[in-house]
Formats: C-alpha cells, sequence, structure tokens
C-alpha cells in the first residue's frame, strides 16, 4: 500500500487542478454568453442578405455581378484560398481536432483540382498544427480569433474580394466550427467566393463533419415539393400572373443592378463575419464541457485518493499501536 504522504500529497495536486479546471469552466461560460449574444445578433441580419441575395438572383432580370460569377478556366489557370478559423488556446476538446481533420482533407482534394493553394490560417492551435505537418501557412492571423470586430473581419473581407475581382484568386473556401444550438456544433467547410454559392438552394455548398448530413438531400427534396405544391395552389387561385415574372414577388428601386452592387459585398463580408462568430461561441462552448468533464474527474479521483489515503493512514495507525503494545508485552 502507498504511504500516507505520497497519497496526500497526489491528492493536494489534484485539488490545485481542479481549481484551475473549474475557473477556467467558469470564464468559458462567461465569454460564451458574451458570444452568444453577438452570433445571434449577426445571425438574423446574414440570413436576410443573404435571402436578398437569392432573390435577386431568382428575379429573371438579365444582369451580373463579378462576385457572382463561377470561374471556368483551366486547371493550370485556377487558384484557391483556403480560410481555417482554429483557437489560440487548447483545452477545448476535440474543436481543432474537427477544424483541422476537415481542413487537412480539403487540401487534399484541391491538390487535384486547382494549381495553386494558398492557405490562411486563423488561430495559433491551427498555425503550430500544419507547420508541425511541414505545411506551410502563407497568412497566418492570432487577433480575429478570441474577439472577432466587424472591422477587423471587414479589413480580411476586403482584402479577399479585391483579390477575387482582380483574378488572384478564383475561390475561397473557409473551414470553421459552425454553430446551430448550445447542443449542436460541427465542423463545416463552406464556399464563400463566389457568392454563386450563397444564391443556391441550401444557402451554401457545404462539406459537414456530421453523420446526420446524409439526411440533407432528403430535407431538401421535401421542402422542394412542398414549394412546388404552394406555387400550384396559387396558380388555381387566379394569381398566376403574379408568379408570371419568376420568383420575384417584389421590384427593387432604383433597379435591381444597382441594389445588387451594394448588397453583394455586404453579403459577403457578413457571412465572413458570421463564420467568425460561430467559431468564436463553438470554442467556448468545448472549453466550457471541456473543463466541466475535468473538473468531474478530478471530484472523482480526489473521492478516491481520499478513500485511498484513509486506509492507508488508519494501516498506519493500526501497525504503530501494534508496535507499541509488542514492546510493552516484552518489557513485561
Amino acid at each position: 500500500m502507498a504511504k500516507s504522504r505520497v497519497l496526500d500529497k497526489r491528492r493536494k495536486s489534484v485539488r490545485s487542478i481542479r481549481k484551475i479546471t473549474r475557473t477556467m469552466e467558469l470564464v468559458a461560460t462567461a465569454q460564451f454568453k458574451k458570444a452568444m449574444e453577438k452570433a445571434v445578433a449577426a445571425d438574423s441580419y446574414t440570413k436576410r442578405l443573404v435571402e436578398l441575395v437569392r432573390d435577386l438572383n431568382q428575379s429573371g432580370d438579365q444582369f451580373s455581378h463579378p462576385l457572382l460569377v463561377e470561374r471556368k478556366q483551366e486547371r493550370s489557370e485556377k487558384d484557391v484560398t483556403l480560410l481555417v478559423l482554429s483557437a489560440n488556446r487548447g483545452m477545448c476538446g476535440g474543436f481543432n481536432a474537427g477544424v483541422m481533420r476537415l481542413a487537412l482533407q480539403r487540401l487534399k482534394n484541391f491538390k487535384y483540382d486547382y494549381s495553386g493553394v494558398s492557405l490562411d490560417v486563423s488561430g495559433k492551435r491551427g498555425i503550430s498544427s500544419f507547420k508541425f505537418r511541414g505545411l506551410e501557412v502563407d497568412n497566418a492571423y492570432i487577433h480575429l480569433k478570441d474577439k472577432p470586430t466587424l472591422d477587423k473581419v471587414t479589413e480580411l473581407a476586403d482584402r479577399y474580394l479585391e483579390d477575387f475581382i482582380t483574378d488572384k484568386i478564383d475561390r475561397l473556401d473557409v473551414c470553421y466550427t459552425k454553430f446551430e444550438s448550445l447542443s449542436r456544433q460541427y465542423a463545416v467547410v463552406e464556399t464563400l467566393l463566389p457568392i454563386v454559392e450563397l444564391t443556391s438552394e441550401g444557402d451554401v455548398n457545404a462539406v459537414r463533419d456530421n453523420p446526420e448530413y446524409s439526411d440533407v438531400s432528403l430535407k431538401r427534396a421535401a421542402l422542394v415539393r412542398q414549394a412546388d405544391e404552394i406555387t400550384a395552389d396559387r396558380e388555381d387561385k387566379g394569381i398566376s400572373d403574379l408568379l408570371s415574372r419568376g420568383n420575384r414577388l417584389f421590384d427593387f428601386l432604383p433597379s435591381p443592378e444597382s441594389v445588387l452592387e451594394e448588397l453583394i459585398p455586404k453579403a459577403f463580408k457578413a457571412k465572413l463575419f458570421k463564420c467568425f462568430l460561430d467559431s468564436a461561441v463553438s470554442e467556448q462552448i468545448a472549453r466550457m464541457v471541456a473543463m466541466k468533464a475535468a473538473t468531474e474527474n478530478a471530484d472523482k479521483m480526489i473521492s478516491m485518493l481520499t478513500t485511498t489515503y484513509n486506509r492507508a493512514r488508519q494501516y498506519q495507525i493500526t501497525s504503530e499501536i501494534l508496535e507499541i503494545i509488542s514492546g510493552a508485552d516484552a518489557l513485561e
């Protein structure tokens, strides 16, 4: 049996670790609430912008925008940028691992389809992980992850917009952890440029690190059937003249082209900002859950060590009493 002094030292060490994990859990909870408020506030704004872009794209008018045009060059002329959003710190469960696994898979696929691949990484953990694997990071950002602000993200978005318009890149993908609810976050890769992906059904061309994603096509098909039934209903009621203009149910003033010119860049910036906010919220949730589990495990370990320590202490005391009694009997 281990000595009581050793067990007591281990118990004190575990108690010190428990204080750290408990403190980190409380800090993550407080930061999660702040990040959650920002993410929820930005979610409605982003969704509405995407809906307006989709309405413009489906209005039936003949117009185009440089950010909506999908590049058709040969493989030898196509360049792509992958932006990976990771954490600046660890101790957040599988948050970084999920993003890195999906990012490495997408980089592997890019090698067959694109001649030039640029890797941009936000977060110290992602930067160190790519360097450990011998992959060169073209642009590293460590100031955007903890508390992303619209001004900082807008500067990054402006650079991507300029590179895309000037044909320096033909595609921009973002790998991050998408936030849906407190109990549901998953790694995903979304194509933000060209923005034609945002104007399609389903809102985004995404690859999810989630086994339930196979059911998305079935749900989408059901929604399409439901929309077809609603359309047939309206035509039976004598409003086919309204639908004869296509999917456009309202007018844009002064013109769809002028609205589109202002709306498209804002939609891209809002979407990119939403990616950063989702990643920040998901990181705090992952850290909160991981630290809660670590604290509970520390409590169990302290209880186990306390029981073992008491037994060792009792054994030691009993041994000393027996030695005293034996000595007294020998003197008699």
